[in-house]
């Protein structure tokens, strides 16, 4: 088995894994691995924004209280006074690298979304993301002490020991580095590392319709689970109210229509031309996502339409297309000139706001563990996402993590030797079918159950079929040659009965988890996080819990 040995291994190459990839590499030896394309990320997708206080009508306090509100009580308020205070201070870096910010008239072009009650988000057109995941790319490419290996895909996480008997004697897991496929080269080789920093991202591929891209399946949250690290809040799984509307899609990503276009004045209308908003929330299309997704669910249901649409016919057709050109790009693609008539729109899974527990130092229960980005569970989200926080708690929290990587390096214990990787097995041909077959099952699975609107009975159902399906693909796993697909299958259903499990354990309507025979929050106590461990059963902790 090959194997390789640095000082700081990195999951993932979207904002999280690269910011901490270049900070890193100036103090230690680096492996950045990514199991597609560099540029194949959920950051390379963001159209809206960063979010940060630059507005003169605007202070800390003022977005520290947008995203307490929109958290409904589930945020850490340390974590969203850390991300909140030092944003304008990663706005630099960003800016002194390269990334340009959309300017008018010389001065940051500041964008309004749904929940915030200033216009802040920072954004490079409708093409955020891109701007600033190029960038960081290109820096990255030029590092002298970073390896950037491109199509390899985590398997699992090295630990010693690895029992459940060591742990339960006490004996923490320590995490020395990962199993990790070369697709190419078709070979499992073991990194050897003294920190795992996981920037995995989300998991919307566990859901049918998704506006994430196909590399979203749950990797490093599953990898961490089996690892023994605590997750936690993965019941909150955000609904971006606004997706092409396209009925052939199938199971392909949905095309998004970014929130900014609602903050620009873009109004939520039925197939009829109706308004609707002001039915659910005073905020009308600037209500937080969930209100606004659980508001044209209702609406659809209610109506027995497939589709809202999106209206901006009545703004300024020259200012739309200099505003959102890959919008305008996407519609017109699709045979829309979206200045002319409303676009059709749905709600799809978009963000997962639970993940790995993580403190402010971006460390998980695991010694030698490390979580960045979507895969964490840092406490700012809270039981929903304020829009474009999460390019923000990349940046913020990849500068934690690397601060607090060069503490680990000066007292991490010697690195252990991986264990060979055992390629026992042979592929039955006739069998691949159930890989695809498995994946839809689950994805239609967790639509139909643990969708915008939730129930027990729908969990239990889904929890019963997920259950079957979990120990067949576990089964088919360990008696077939690993690949890539295989890898993420077995990852999407077992993020899927986490989901679930989650699920059920809250017994409330809150944030973006809205039970049916739950409709009300639960104020009998202080709200607290749904944690999951493999060697746990599910419990209710606070945040010392786990936590060095």
């Amino acid at each position: 088995m090959p194997r390789k040995r640095t000082d700081i291994l990195i999951i993932g190459s979207g904002i999280a894994g690269l910011s901490l990839a270049l900070k890193t590499s100036q103090y230690a030896d680096v492996i950045l691995v990514t199991k597609k394309d560099s540029a194949d990320t959920a950051t390379n997708w963001a159209q809206g924004g960063i979010a940060a206080v630059t507005g003169k009508d605007d202070d800390f306090r003022i977005h520290m209280e947008d995203t307490l509100r929109t958290g409904a009580g589930l945020c850490r308020p340390e974590a969203v006074r850390l991300v909140v205070e030092t944003a304008p201070a990663r706005i630099r870096e960003l800016m002194d690298l390269g990334v340009r910010f959309t300017r008018r008239e010389g001065e940051l072009a500041l964008a309004r979304e749904g929940g915030h009650s200033r216009s802040r988000i920072l954004h490079h057109h409708d093409r955020t993301g891109q701007e600033i995941e190029s960038v960081l790319l290109q820096k990255a490419r030029a590092s002298g002490r970073l390896e950037l290996l491109e199509h390899h895909v985590m398997i699992d996480l090295l630990m010693a020991p690895r029992s459940r008997r060591a742990f339960e004697s006490g004996h923490t897991p320590r995490c020395f580095g990962a199993y990790v496929l070369d697709e190419p080269r078709d070979v499992v080789e073991a990194i050897e590392a003294k920190a795992v920093i996981l920037c995995t991202g989300g998991s919307g591929m566990v859901y049918f319709h998704t506006t994430n891209p196909a590399i979203a399946t749950a990797d490093g949250v599953v990898a961490a689970w089996r690892g023994g690290a605590v997750v936690g809040n993965l019941e909150f799984f955000q609904f971006h109210p606004t997706t092409l509307y396209e009925p052939d899609t199938g199971s392909r990503p949905r095309a998004l229509i970014t929130e900014a276009m609602r903050g620009f004045g873009a109004v939520l209308r039925t197939r009829s031309g109706e308004p609707f908003m002001h039915l659910y929330d005073d905020r009308r299309e600037l209500a937080p996502r969930d209100i606004v997704a659980r508001a044209i669910d209702a609406e659809l249901k209610k109506r027995g339409d497939p589709f809202v649409v999106l209206d901006c016919t009545h703004l300024s057709a020259d200012a739309l297309r200099e505003e959102f050109p890959q919008i305008d790009e996407i519609c017109r693609a699709r045979g829309i000139d979206f200045t002319k008539e409303p676009i059709p729109v749905v709600p799809a899974a978009h963000y997962q706001c639970g993940g790995v527990l993580t403190d402010l130092e971006a460390r998980t229960s695991l010694p030698g563990l490390f979580a960045v980005g979507e895969v964490a569970m840092t406490g700012l989200h809270g039981a929903n996402r304020l829009a474009s926080n999460s390019l923000l708690e990349a940046v913020v929290f990849a500068d934690q993590a690397a601060n607090s990587c060069r503490e680990w390096l000066r007292e991490a214990p010697p690195l252990p030797e991986a264990e060979e990787w055992s390629a026992e097995g042979t592929v039955n041909a006739e069998e691949w079918v159930l890989v695809e077959h498995n994946r839809d099952e689950i994805r239609m699975i967790m639509w139909d159950y643990v969708g915008i609107v939730r129930s027990t009975l729908r969990l239990e159902r889904a929890r019963r079929r997920l259950q079957l399906l979990r120990h067949e693909v576990e089964d088919f796993f360990r008696r077939t040659r690993v690949n890539g697909p295989l890898v993420e299958l077995r990852n999407l259903v077992v993020i899927a009965d986490l989901i679930v499990e989650s699920a059920l354990s809250r017994r409330e309507s809150r944030g973006l988890h809205f039970m049916t025979d739950f409709p009300n929050p639960d104020l009998t106590g202080d709200p607290q996080e749904t944690l999951l461990s493999r060697y746990r059963s599910s419990v209710r902790a606070d945040w010392r819990h786990s936590l060095r």
